[in-house]
């Protein structure tokens, strides 16, 4: 099962659109996650007619109208793991520990919020990601996403990839 993470995109305040790269691994996965900050309806509708499945959450910077369609916090069964996606989850230190106990029922945690990718594993065994944003890379190098294979029950091939900078 081919999977897409993805969060903050900020549309149309960070970019116009959404890169082509990213847009072009939606017909390839599986299921979405998108963790949250889309600021525009528009983003929402077109994941929900590209996607198989879309998993996803509003963030701090959505407004009534994305509220109102999204949660704060989702959480879907695949293949055996259990997800969960969120916003934000505060800052990076404690991170694994604040998490492993809010969510004790997860296998992945898929979290958005930073703009900064991340991929760790808290003691429980709690597998933590964050995409980072396709569309506003604030202090990082590049935009980013991520993609990963679920396989049997094990997260295999997670992958961060760089966007290239926007014309």
């Amino acid at each position: 099962m081919r999977l897409l993470l993805t969060s903050d995109t900020h549309l149309p305040r960070r970019a116009k659109r959404l890169p082509e790269e990213l847009l072009g691994e939606l017909a390839a996965a599986d299921v979405v996650f998108h963790a949250g900050d889309w600021v525009d309806t528009a983003t929402l509708d077109l994941l929900l007619s590209h996607s198989r499945r879309l998993v996803a959450v509003h963030g701090n910077n959505d407004g009534p109208e994305l509220r109102s369609r999204l949660p704060e916090i989702a959480y879907a069964e695949l293949d055996g793991l259990r997800f969960g996606v969120i916003h934000e989850t505060g800052p990076a230190r404690g991170r694994e520990e604040r998490c492993a106990a809010r969510f004790p029922e997860l296998d992945v945690l898929v979290f958005g919020h930073s703009h900064i990718p991340w991929d760790t594993t808290a003691p429980n065994g709690l597998r933590l990601l964050n995409p980072g944003s396709p569309t506003d890379r604030r202090r990082q190098p590049h935009c980013t996403y991520m993609t990963a294979t679920l396989d049997s029950g094990r997260l295999t091939e997670v992958r961060l990839h760089r966007l290239p900078p926007r014309r």
